[in-house]
């Protein structure tokens, strides 16, 4: 029989934290389903303290070669510093040189929320007063998570050059790799989370479709009719949403005129199902955590999913009379999240 894996780093974590509450070296073994000896093992070597770090000369690069990384990372920004050095066919220079060599030029910096023009701050100013009286325990917030194998794919940081600032990053809806979800929230329900079949893209038909496969089918069908006299149903203004097609498909299921939600153009921040999806990619995604299928990933989400509880869902939803009175009051600016 081979021998077992090496102490990963969550464990070692654990078993740091399980010592600290005074666990002994026995039971945190028991915990963590270790042999005894691996345990006490880490726990010595632990506190005999880490061997003095021998600083070793950092790798030099030439002039004309630091021309090159500062031009690089000028034209790639967000770049990381393997692709900005690699652009320069610089090659065996070690992640902390490269580092400290971008310092100089370039800082670390995550990507910018688009910036909202006149036009959209107005639109979301008259939709906050629109609603302003709503009884939001009545609305249905609805819209689509991608979740990836590696991690969140929306907020990348890189290299930014003294003095740039850093563009402007898309969230898309659609395209790209992983698994497509759909899931709504209500008062403090979770509808779904469901998911989207594996290489569909979601056009005005294959939206309705779905719907109509998982959300009326398995969820709305079931309720009473007072329910569906009283539901509002909200989603945002993706092409596939917001489509003539799927506009008149939801009115021919009820769902029309004030039963619909308008939704202002680029409006995340004020979609309480978007703090859902933190919740549940940070759990998904902790520890650094990664996936080698697409089914895997979709077990984690639904596992996440059904950890959130029903307070969680009712403080994402009682939120949102905090958040139109905070769009007034920015006269239509973005609100934290």
């Amino acid at each position: 029989m081979g021998q077992k894996k090496d102490l990963t780093g969550s464990k070692k974590s654990k078993i740091v934290r399980y010592l600290a509450e005074g666990c002994s070296s026995l039971k945190i073994a028991k915990l963590l389903k270790r042999d005894h000896r691996t345990i006490k093992r880490f726990i010595q070597n632990s506190q005999q303290g880490r061997k003095k770090r021998v600083e070793k000369p950092m790798c030099k690069i030439t002039a004309h070669e630091l021309r090159k990384v500062k031009r690089a990372a000028a034209k790639m920004p967000l770049a990381t510093s393997l692709a900005i050095f690699q652009s320069c066919n610089i090659t065996g220079v070690p992640k902390s040189t490269r580092c400290a060599i971008l310092r100089d030029m370039a800082k670390v910096r995550k990507a910018e929320r688009r910036p909202l023009n006149k036009t959209y701050k107005l639109k979301r100013q008259d939709w906050a007063k629109k609603y302003l009286k709503t009884d939001f325990s009545k609305v249905l917030w609805t819209d689509e998570m991608r979740v990836s194998l590696d991690g969140p794919d929306g907020w990348a940081r890189g290299w930014i050059g003294k003095g740039q600032r850093a563009p402007v990053r898309l969230r898309r809806q659609q395209g790209g790799g992983g698994v497509l979800v759909w899931a709504g929230i209500i008062k403090d329900e979770l509808v779904g989370p469901f998911r989207v079949e594996d290489g569909v893209k979601l056009n005005s038909q294959s939206y309705c479709q779905f719907l109509e496969d998982t959300f009326f089918k398995q969820w709305y069908r079931k309720k009473s009719a007072s329910f569906k006299k009283n539901m509002i149903f909200m989603q945002d203004n993706a092409p596939s949403h917001a489509s003539k097609y799927s506009t008149a498909w939801l009115a021919r299921k009820g769902i029309k005129e004030e039963k619909l939600m308008t939704w202002p153009p680029c409006s995340p921040d004020l979609n309480p199902i978007e703090n859902l999806w933190s919740i549940i990619k940070c759990e998904i995604y902790k520890e650094g955590k990664q996936y080698t299928s697409l089914n895997s990933v979709w077990e984690a989400v639904v596992a996440a999913a059904r950890n959130v509880d029903g307070e969680q869902i009712k403080t994402l939803t009682e939120s949102m009379d905090g958040r139109l009175l905070s769009v007034l009051a920015k006269k239509g600016g973005y609100i934290g999240r």
